[in-house]
């Protein structure tokens, strides 16, 4: 009996971190922003912490009214029985109610509170000391029946501050403030990377409950920011060791793997039936490796199948916990069971285990947030949550870590936030006839932002202007300028042109954006104004004709005569037959006085060859013969 009182203060204390070499446990409190808008003589911004239930707005803020009351100042019992309602009137803020510290559970004053009608619950402390988290009380039959049923926010601030708010509200002053959790969790960029510190035990009361209701709840909305890459998550399993002086004992051998390194307390508190606390371990370190598994296969998001499917077949009322139970859930999601079982290795060796090593020192704070005290803990873009484990509350804090304007679709959803884009457009520009608008709903609330459609960018202030500009900006509502279709014709003012973004077409004026009227420039004497021509206005543009068998020439806006136009043409068309003919003549006649005079030559030569040799020809031979003596 004296061991089990031992090893359950060893657990309560979180010797864990002791294991890790931490004995001095770095508890973080997170805070949000509490500012005062009147009296002025206290108006400032104040530090308050979160409480760790209900359902803090995280990503947004609230404005109220801060009353005290008379009665039933530290909210102990229920207010009805002193006939007091804090329910706003129509119209008015929200009522935050501040109560004082001591007698009861922090919660059981938020619950009272709540019960109420108010919005909004601040706890002011009885001592002078650092803000401390406002934790739910242990596991109880009664406290179980509010806890999950605590929906408003709550916080605890300090005793100084409570002090001058009980003496504003004292004095006649209206106390107005705001709670703002916008800045409770980073927002950097457009990925959020969370962990889940938990435990596979089913047995451990109201947390345990509350977190494998989640687990069921949360996985949808869980596999879906996973699978589009818009969250990491990585699990956590909380361990702590066996004091050495025990790790021979049979007690401390039933809760520890690994020669007393790596333990759990018991799941009945009951060391003589039932499971071990070291079945536990064992089946968290199956789930750590799980993940690793699944990740390494791009699948990280299948840890949610397999703790969710290990929880429904695998209980441990049913004394279902067991390696046999966890096979068949790992065989039936497909994964590769002999690289899960090389992952967890040898409980029963006297070694470090490296998968469990890595979670005990996970679990040192770093940075900003603390060592990891509570369980089940949650912590979003290294900021641990502090809220409702339910699914809604956790969404809203997952999706204040994205960047504005980056958030998935599954943060924009109606249980998770109101689109302020549909009341008024949000107060920024829109262009009702093209169907634009610079409202982008986010999760911390509207921006106006001129809209980027078809690669086209639209700038301005977002609020009164949105104009498009680059390239194919005449593409995206004309450019914003004046357009009009009439007559089969369509005509356009976008131009780009420089400074200038629209201008009414030729046979249009005005200013181009929202209006060009047509020009008749038959009236106007700016066309068709020759003696022969006949002038009719049409939309964007006239018709002129001429008189009797007269031609209109637009360019020069003169009417010529049809028949003398065709006689000219006759007439050149002669003349161009003519001189062609003239030309061949000309070039036969010299071929013909060339050829002749070659052939006289040649006729002349042969003659003159019969009478005397020409130096051109050889010697003609003698046919006559003489007689010599």
């Amino acid at each position: 009996m004296e061991l089990r009182r031992l090893l359950h203060a060893v657990v309560q204390s979180f010797v864990l971190l002791c294991a890790i070499g931490s004995c001095d446990a770095r508890f973080v409190v997170e805070k949000n922003s509490l500012s005062v808008t009147s009296p002025e003589k206290i108006k400032g911004t104040y530090d308050s912490a979160i409480g760790n239930f209900g359902i803090p707005q995280y990503g947004g803020s609230m404005a109220g009214t801060v009353v005290y009351p008379k009665d039933n100042q530290k909210a102990c019992k229920d207010f009805d029985e002193f006939g007091i309602s804090f329910q706003s009137k129509p119209g008015a803020l929200p009522t935050f109610v501040l109560v004082d510290r001591g007698d009861c559970f922090f919660a059981l004053k938020v619950w009272n509170v709540q019960k109420s009608g108010a919005s909004a619950v601040l706890v002011a402390d009885d001592m002078e000391e650092p803000l401390i988290t406002m934790d739910t009380p242990e596991e109880g039959s009664i406290s179980a029946k509010y806890i999950e049923n605590i929906t408003i926010p709550s916080a605890l601030i300090q005793k100084t501050f409570g002090e001058a708010l009980k003496k504003a509200i004292s004095g006649g002053d209206m106390v107005n403030v705001n709670l703002d959790w916008r800045e409770s969790v980073p927002h950097p960029d457009d990925r959020v990377e969370y962990e889940l510190w938990s435990n596979s035990n089913d047995e451990c009361g109201v947390k345990c409950d509350m977190l494998m209701e989640f687990l069921k709840d949360f996985k949808g909305a869980a596999q879906i920011l996973e699978k589009g890459g818009y969250t990491q998550f990585t699990p956590h399993y909380i361990t702590w060791y066996c004091p050495q002086a025990f790790t021979i004992s049979k007690q401390c051998k039933s809760q520890c793997i690994n020669n007393g390194r790596y333990c759990a307390p018991d799941p009945e508190q009951d060391f003589s039936s039932g499971y071990d606390g070291k079945d536990v371990v064992v089946e968290n370190l199956r789930q750590l490796c799980v993940f690793k598994v699944a990740n390494e296969s791009n699948k990280a998001w299948l840890w949610w199948d397999y703790v969710t499917d290990f929880q429904i077949r695998c209980p441990m009322k049913e004394k279902k916990y067991n390696k046999e139970c966890a096979d068949e859930v790992i065989k039936s999601l497909g994964l590769d069971s002999k690289k899960i079982e090389k992952c967890m290795g040898d409980p029963n060796a006297d070694a470090d285990n490296p998968v469990l090593k890595e979670e005990q020192d996970a679990q040192v704070g770093k940075g900003s947030r603390g060592d990891v005290t509570i369980l089940p803990t949650l912590i979003v873009n290294n900021r641990q949550y502090r809220g409702k484990l339910a699914k809604g509350a956790v969404l809203k804090a997952i999706c204040s870590g994205f960047e504005e304007t980056t958030e998935p679709a599954v943060c924009l959803s109606g249980d998770v936030e109101t689109n302020e884009c549909l009341d008024n457009n949000g107060g920024c520009w829109q262009d009702k006839a093209a169907n634009l608008t610079a409202c982008k709903d986010t999760f911390r609330g509207r921006v106006c932002e001129c809209p980027l459609v078809d690669a086209v960018q639209f700038k301005g202030d977002g609020y009164t202007h949105c104009e498009a500009s680059g390239p194919g900006r005449c593409n995206i509502n004309n450019g914003g300028c004046w357009h009009k279709s009439q007559d089969g014709h369509s005509y356009s003012a976008c131009v780009d042109a420089g400074d200038i973004k629209c201008r009414c077409p030729p046979g249009f004026k005005g200013d181009g954006v929202k209006s060009c009227e047509d020009v008749d420039e038959c009236r106007e004497k700016k066309a068709c104004q020759c003696p022969e021509c006949s002038c009719k206005n049409t939309w964007g543009s006239y018709e002129c004709s001429c008189s009797g068998d007269l031609l209109y020439m637009r360019d020069h806006d003169t009417c010529i005569s049809k028949t003398g136009t065709e006689v000219r043409s006759a007439w050149a068309a002669v003349w161009v037959i003519l001189l062609g003919l003239a030309m061949t003549g000309g070039g036969a006649y010299l071929v013909y006085k060339y050829r002749l005079r070659s052939y006289m030559d040649s006729e002349i030569r042969a003659i003159m060859a019969q009478y005397m040799p020409l130096d051109s020809q050889n010697e003609v031979p003698n046919h006559v013969s003489e007689d010599r003596a």
